[in-house]
């Protein structure tokens, strides 16, 4: 049989388990449900909304040059020897102000005069290394390129510039032209996007080198080969025109989307951490916990307190009679060797009353049993109220009932007997519009030297025969058979 103390403590694990199980359960697939919509929905719907952003503010440029390109006032004023520089410089002027571009040029292939907004910049050299790019870009075959490099014209300020090459109507190679934006212009745009939507942006070419990124990135960054947790995926990045990567960097982890802009011929890296939505899951988990932890400790408590209630009827039904809700005779019997325990160890005195209900089997056969069974409940309360606190009664079998007088000697246990006869003798007891009276005899011993229980009882039984010998409703003493 599973003791009271197992049971609580296999309820309190099953429970916390069970708990435990299912809020770790719950707490793992939200933490996969996240970690889905991030890969599946909300980075792929983040990079194509910028992806959008970035055509209308950074591909306009691009557009502008194309269309600077394709100008037939530009190529006709070079096909007619560049007469009226101001002309171009007037053009280059209104392109710059219609478009608000930070500054938009044409070099000529002719006379290697580079033409801004504002004049004649300079001629340009293949022997300056500043001018390489014009002479890179004469010879590539794509129609423009996009490059960071510092606007002379402007204080040497960084510029990301869109150079175009311009060709003749007889698809000649006749100049380059386009226009520029400030890097520092660019970053604040990209530092908007992360902002708009809580996420890292930055652009690598295909190289894997970082062209362009928010004012907030490190510095000591310069390309994927420099971020941890993404130096090992390199190749893999760089390798498709999309991808999505999860990684760990410090101990967090990170989400990736790259896109290939064919346009920049850059990717767009689009990274966002989960530790923000993790801390909602975590204090989530937590929350579930408590509640969890705070539900055991009610069921637990609870269960303790009905099993507890329960054992403690079950002993009052093991030890209690059921007629009169005194002791039993088992719960008598533990109660006596109880007393003659604390007198072997502290030689208390006690006494005991053995008393038997006079006629009461005349009382069955009158009155049928149940009277006689109220009459016992009332003799039972009757005794009950004459006992001291310390002192215990108990129905010892049929109409019998024995009393324990704990510090009580002989002389005092005898005037206890006789109180109690007087009462019972006065008492009315009310029954089916009857009223029934009746009458005890008893017998009164004293704990003595050498006794046992069954000697103690004995002489209590002998007291009581003759007390019913005598004429009955008496009390008799025997102090030592």
């Amino acid at each position: 049989m599973i003791s009271k103390r197992r049971l609580i403590v296999i309820l309190t694990l099953l429970l916390a388990s069970g708990f435990l199980l299912t809020s770790l359960a719950s707490y793992y697939a939200a933490l996969n449900a996240l970690r889905a919509r991030i890969d599946d929905s909300e980075l792929p719907l983040t990079s194509d909304t910028i992806y959008s952003e970035i055509q209308r503010d950074l591909l306009q440029p691009l557009f502008i040059s194309s269309l600077m390109a394709s100008d037939t006032f530009l190529r006709d004023w070079v096909t007619e020897g560049e007469q009226h520089a101001d002309k171009m410089v007037r053009y280059l002027n209104e392109i710059k102000q219609r478009y608000g571009t930070f500054t938009s040029f044409f070099v000529s292939d002719r006379t290697y005069r580079y033409y801004y907004a504002d004049g004649i910049l300079k001629n340009v050299s293949p022997d300056e290394p500043r001018d390489l790019w014009y002479f890179r870009v004469r010879d590539m075959q794509e129609d423009y390129e996009i490059n960071v490099d510092p606007d002379m014209a402007n204080h040497d300020s960084m510029t990301i510039f869109i150079n175009y090459r311009v060709k003749d109507y007889q698809g000649q190679f006749i100049g380059a032209t386009g226009v520029g934006l400030t890097v520092s212009a660019v970053k604040t745009l990209i530092a908007t996007y992360q902002r708009d939507y809580q996420r890292t942006i930055f652009f690598v070419d295909p190289q894997g080198v970082l062209t362009l990124a928010g004012k907030d990135f490190p510095a000591t960054i310069t390309s994927l080969t420099d971020i941890d947790g993404l130096n090992a995926h390199v190749d893999q990045l760089l390798n498709e025109q999309q991808n999505t990567l999860i990684y760990q960097r410090d101990g967090e982890t990170f989400h990736l989307n790259t896109r290939y802009i064919s346009e920049f011929g850059w990717y767009l890296m689009v990274e966002q951490s989960e530790e923000a939505m993790l801390r909602q899951i975590r204090l989530t988990l937590l929350i579930n916990l408590t509640i969890c932890f705070t539900v055991t400790l009610i069921v637990v408590s609870l269960t303790q307190i009905n099993i507890n209630r329960y054992q403690k009827r079950l002993e009052e039904m093991a030890l209690t009679d059921k007629l009169t809700r005194i002791a039993n005779r088992q719960a008598i019997d533990l109660h006596l060797l109880q007393l003659f325990r604390e007198q072997q160890r502290h030689q208390v005195p006690f006494s005991v009353i053995l008393f038997d209900l006079d006629n009461f089997k005349q009382i069955n056969d009158t009155h049928g049993h149940m009277a006689g069974d109220a009459v016992l409940q009332n003799v039972a309360d009757i005794v009950s109220k004459e006992l001291r606190g310390c002192d215990v009664v108990g129905r010892w079998g049929g109409e019998e009932f024995l009393v324990l007088l704990k510090h009580c000697q002989l002389d005092d246990a005898l005037k206890r007997a006789e109180s109690i006869r007087l009462a019972i003798q006065a008492y009315a007891i009310d029954y089916e519009e009857k009223t029934l009276y009746t009458t005890a005899s008893f017998g009164v011993v004293e704990y003595r030297d050498q006794d046992s229980p069954d000697t103690l009882l004995k002489r209590s039984d002998q007291a009581l025969y003759i007390a019913k010998q005598n004429g009955k409703n008496r009390c008799e003493v025997i102090a030592q058979l």
